[in-house]
């Protein structure tokens, strides 16, 4: 248990600070009042500049004389770049006696008592997730929130807020080497919302059975009157919650909520179906059909514990402008434009690809993938490669990181390279961002369409390219 102690505001310091779930649990105790600081170590953007614009302290590299003093609460990430059997600042601080732990067990023990709606799945999380926080906010709301991405509607990707309600984006990847259960086995959920169930992780998720094993955990978790919103489409899913109350959603028409009357355009139209036959007429500037999914999940949360009207989802649907990584739009006048997907996964990028080509169906499509993720590098994996590019004119593959190499087996750049050609997608090698940007010049004549897909930094192309092609094909 977390003591009252550590409940109350003070000096906090994060080992780690710049990943996702680290970063979101820094800004809501600051939302609290407490003094953040940090170190981390090979981080990039978002989250540096979320961190910055924040104002959070934060150190590249471990420096045990630079620790602040006094440190109320010390929370320690578990990524492998900290090694934290050696890491000088983890050292001084156990040297200290300071109170030190995970964030998914700070984060479980600091909301327990509240209405903590988990939500969970392979894909879809981050977005469901900040949805649900934006809705109860258009509705007046001041909600609990916890989300592994950047949002570009709310102020910080952590906050702790007035409501009883806190939404928190459930991790199903484990709490470390040494404790192999899921991080959202730590929420005490008095709700949950599942988006999908599809094989991810095969790095520490074996089989699918073992995967499939994590969801059965949180769901057991559930109290029986505790409200879960699920997604239709997935056999993994209904399987698992056969002994269950489900309030089921979908894209296509079916069971419970779903959209009908999908306009797709630069401003997508449906209407939300009700399970008693309601229509409410919504809005979107989100792309992709796995978006409106998205915005149908929340709605049926927001609608099923009244905490928002059909004018509240109205107004938030029309409003929201997503996450950076998620299909946000990076270029502001280049006539082809960039858009950045979040491609950690085979269905991510597969979820990011169809939506690109939904709303550009007759531009040339290029993507830049960086294969970051243990997922992509991982030899149980090289089939994602058969098919995960279909629908893509050309693609450029940046070489493989080779962080964490040693904990799996690891596929050379060489071998993902062929693995692509032979599903028949013109693909090719660039060596960095510079290899890239060359490429790109000599193939471009502005009328194409530019996905960037990783779960990295991409070799710094976030920032770079669509400065430059605003540039080359910028309206004057």
């Amino acid at each position: 248990m977390v003591s009252s102690d550590l409940k109350r505001p003070g000096r906090a310091y994060f080992l780690g600070i710049a990943g996702a779930g680290m970063s979101a649990l820094a800004s809501l105790l600051k939302s609290e009042g407490w003094e953040v600081s940090g170190s981390d170590k090979d981080v990039f953007p978002p989250m540096t500049t979320y961190l910055d614009r924040l104002g959070i302290s934060w150190r590249d590299g471990f420096d045990a004389a630079a620790l602040p003093d006094p440190i109320d609460l010390a929370v320690i990430g578990s990524s492998a770049k900290l090694d934290l059997q050696d890491n000088p600042e983890l050292a001084e601080i156990a040297r200290r006696g300071v109170p030190a732990m995970g964030f998914p067990h700070y984060l479980g023990q600091h909301t327990r008592g509240r209405e903590v709606i988990v939500v969970a799945g392979s894909f879809g999380k981050s977005t469901l997730t900040t949805l649900c926080a934006h809705l109860a906010r258009c509705a007046g709301r001041d909600p609990g929130y916890f989300i592994g991405a950047a949002p570009l509607d709310l102020p910080a990707s952590g906050h702790s807020g007035t409501s009883p309600e806190v939404f928190i984006e459930g991790d199903e990847y484990i709490i470390s080497p040494q404790d192999q259960r899921p991080k959202f086995a730590l929420y005490h959920p008095r709700g949950a919302v599942l988006t999908s169930i599809v094989h991810d992780h095969v790095n520490v998720y074996p089989t699918l059975r073992s995967y499939e094993a994590a969801f059965a955990g949180l769901i057991s978790q559930l109290p029986p009157d505790g409200p879960l919103i699920a997604a239709r489409g997935h056999e993994a899913i209904q399987r698992l919650t056969e002994e269950r109350e489900v309030i089921w959603y979908g894209a296509a028409p079916g069971p419970g909520y779903f959209a009908d009357r999908i306009v797709i355009g630069e401003t997508t139209r449906f209407d939300l179906v009700t399970p008693r036959g309601g229509r409410i007429p919504l809005t979107t500037q989100q792309l992709g059909l796995h978006n409106i999914e998205n915005l149908v999940g929340a709605c049926a949360l927001m609608l099923e514990r009244g905490w928002a009207n059909p004018r509240d989802l109205q107004a938030g649907a029309a409003s929201f402008k997503g996450l950076e990584r998620r299909l946000d739009r990076k270029t502001q006048t280049s006539s082809a434009p960039v858009y950045e997907g979040f491609g950690s996964s085979y269905e991510k990028a597969r979820s990011a690809i169809d939506a690109v080509r939904l709303h550009f169906p007759d531009r040339t499509m290029i993507t830049v993938f960086e294969p970051h993720t243990f997922s992509w590098r991982n030899r149980e994996a090289l089939d994602w490669y058969r098919r995960v590019f279909d629908g893509v004119d050309q693609v450029l593959i940046l070489p493989p990181p080779v962080h964490g190499a040693e904990s799996h087996a690891q596929l050379s750049g060489a071998e993902i390279l062929q693995a692509v050609r032979r599903s028949g997608t013109a693909v090719e090698a660039a060596a960095d961002g510079d290899a890239v940007i060359a490429r790109l010049d000599q193939m471009m004549t502005g009328e194409e369409v530019v996905l960037l897909l990783s779960s990295g930094p991409l070799a710094g192309l976030p920032a770079r390219l669509p400065k430059h092609l605003d540039a080359r094909f910028g309206s004057s």
